[in-house]
């Protein structure tokens, strides 16, 4: 068994993560794999865990949270007939076999190549956050073909080897092919679960060597059991604070606080 005295600040910590976590997603609308990997890989570092593996015991644990969260999101946003069931059922497929791609890759990728990919994208992600326009458009209706398979496997297989959801990806992409914003959120949330589903299974199944306790496969128990209860619990009050103040500029702010911590990833990865 863990010793109890390590596993009481490891408790604390999760509670602040998930909270927080929680409390960004209702109020900014954007997914907490963005927040809880950089995050979890702080926790754990801090606890004295560390290992060529850690990074991908983050972003397992980050995709097992997004199965309940996007599950959650996907009810509530079909009962108000705001997911588009077609893109689901044209692009469910590519993203499934990019996200199994994405965790076959990861399961033999070294933390410190995990680290560079996520910061890296993450900073494109802060930057088009930062400076992205509603009504920037790349055409009129999704791709189709070859381009959709190629797009559907690509997102896939990098929101994997970032730990994140269908939002982060999906929302500009549909957004950018003149889908409605209400309908791109709802129906990225199916794209989370498409991702996050096959994955977080195939991580179960992927051992960990010096892994944090109660690591099963690459995805910790704890993590994502404290995670889920307490994103439940605050992400309603992100979504009140949502109503009651301006998120533009919030956005815009989180969009620097991404980039900041991407680019901490980026100087762990170089290894300084």
């Amino acid at each position: 068994m863990p010793d109890p005295s390590l596993l009481l600040p490891m408790l604390a910590l999760l509670l602040a993560i998930g909270a927080f976590a929680g409390i960004i997603a209702g109020l900014l609308g954007v997914g907490g794999g963005l927040i809880l990997v950089p995050a979890y890989l702080y926790a754990f570092e801090a606890l004295g865990h560390g290992g060529p593996a850690l990074m991908r015991v983050c972003l397992a644990t980050s995709l097992a949270t997004i199965i309940v969260t996007s599950l959650r999101s996907v009810h509530a946003h079909h009962g108000k007939g705001a997911v588009d069931l077609g893109i689901l059922r044209q692009w469910g497929p590519w993203i499934a076999l990019g996200a199994v791609a994405g965790t076959l890759a990861a399961s033999g990728l070294r933390s410190g190549v995990l680290q560079a990919i996520f910061g890296t994208v993450g900073v494109a992600v802060g930057l088009y956050m930062a400076f992205g326009k509603a009504s920037w458009r790349l055409g009129e209706r999704m791709p189709r073909g070859a381009a959709r398979g190629a797009t559907g496997i690509g997102m896939g297989f990098l929101s994997v080897l970032m730990g994140i959801g269908g939002g982060t990806f999906g929302v500009p992409l549909m957004s950018l092919f003149n889908v409605p914003i209400h309908r791109a959120v709802a129906t990225a949330a199916g794209f989370g679960v498409i991702i996050a589903l096959p994955s977080a299974l195939l991580f179960l199944l992927t051992p960990t060597d010096a892994a944090p306790p109660w690591t099963v496969g690459s995805v910790n128990l704890p993590a994502f059991g404290i995670t889920i209860a307490m994103t439940l619990l605050t992400a309603p009050l992100g979504v009140r604070l949502a109503h009651a103040m301006d998120p533009k500029p919030l956005k815009r702010v989180f969009a620097v606080f991404i980039m900041i911590v991407a680019l901490n990833m980026l100087r762990k990865a170089a290894g300084y």
